[in-house]
């Protein structure tokens, strides 16, 4: 078979203009493809829900890919390992309570069983900016990640979304660009505002990860680290349970939010 490089460009168009398209009004917009990003898309995507992920970079899984100091391995506590094994990924005991999981291995699998749940991944693509009505955030304003590196002057595109999730870990890029841009709000945190990230603490981190994983103003959840960082809570490092209980913990949320609305 004759090989033809217009006809292979044509589909290549095509297929993403038709995936484009099809995510133009979701039901739920993640920005973020690391663990507490991809693991509610899975999740909701499962329930039936249109779920559609935005990553800025050209790679997803956050800082899953690296363990920690780059040493490929993941670690997980007890409370996480139902979410693990129900997604096909293989656990070593370590010690007791503790787990081992190949980074390669998890990173793969939560991305393909989101895709095959149903949810769609767009990496390169940065939010800067959300939709407000009504004081509810309800869609994400768009942009190439090259265009924003580029520092171009090219106008945006907009996705209409009934819930929002930041899952952008410690720059927490939704709510920042929030605050920024609508002032005066106030965020249903302690202070109203951003509390940022305090130093590392695994033990407190990781159940305050999960605690403060939340509504944060009508339409807009934070997830993971988004959600450490915004109610300045304590980091956990290298260990990953947190990241996967809050991003079941959000898509519990925003289940019940749709089913209770739409």
């Amino acid at each position: 078979m004759a090989l033809d490089e217009i006809l292979i460009t044509r589909a290549i168009i095509e297929r993403y203009t038709e995936k484009l398209l099809a995510n133009l009004d979701v039901d739920v917009a993640i920005v973020g493809g690391g663990p507490s990003g991809l693991t509610p898309a899975w999740i909701l995507a499962s329930k039936g829900w249109k779920v559609a992920v935005f990553e800025r970079k050209l790679s997803i899984g956050g800082g899953m890919w690296g363990g920690g100091m780059m040493f490929n391995e993941l670690v997980f506590q007890e409370e996480a390992r139902p979410i693990l094994e129900e997604l096909g990924v293989r656990l070593r005991p370590a010690y007791p309570g503790y787990y081992t999981a190949d980074a390669i291995e998890t990173v793969t699998t939560l991305a393909s069983q989101a895709v095959k749940a149903g949810a769609t991944i767009f990496n390169c693509i940065s939010a800067e900016d959300v939709m407000v009505r009504d004081d509810r955030v309800c869609g994400l304003v768009l942009s190439w990640t090259a265009v924003e590196i580029a520092g171009l002057h090219v106008d945006p595109l907009t996705i209409r979304a009934k819930c929002v999730v930041d899952a952008t870990g410690h720059d927490i890029e939704v709510v920042k660009i929030f605050l920024k841009k609508n002032q005066p709000v106030t965020l249903f945190t302690p202070s109203g505002g951003i509390g940022g990230e305090r130093s590392m603490w695994a033990e407190v981190g990781e159940k305050e990860t999960v605690a403060h994983t939340k509504e944060i103003y009508p339409g807009l959840f934070v997830s993971g680290m988004a959600a450490t960082a915004t109610h300045g809570t304590y980091r956990m490092g290298p260990i990953f349970g947190g990241m996967f209980l809050s991003g079941k913990k959000v898509a519990e949320l925003i289940h019940e939010r749709l089913t209770a609305e739409w």
